[in-house]
């Protein structure tokens, strides 16, 4: 399975509570902090809804 790799760019202060909460089940914890994970249907939607905070590559 195609691998992505997600790094958290723009703080997560000031943002609701459901986008702090997707960043934390993306498994994301720090700023500039980068994690691997699957390319999965579940991933990419949690993504697409802090795509704002986020840069996305292809692993």
């Amino acid at each position: 399975m195609a691998k992505l790799r997600i790094t958290q760019t723009k703080s997560a202060i000031k943002r609701p509570e459901r986008q702090k909460r997707t960043l934390r089940a993306l498994g994301i914890t720090k700023l500039n902090q980068t994690v691997e994970l699957d390319d999965t249907p579940q991933v990419l939607g949690m993504i697409k809804k802090v795509e704002h905070m986020l840069t996305v590559e292809k692993a």
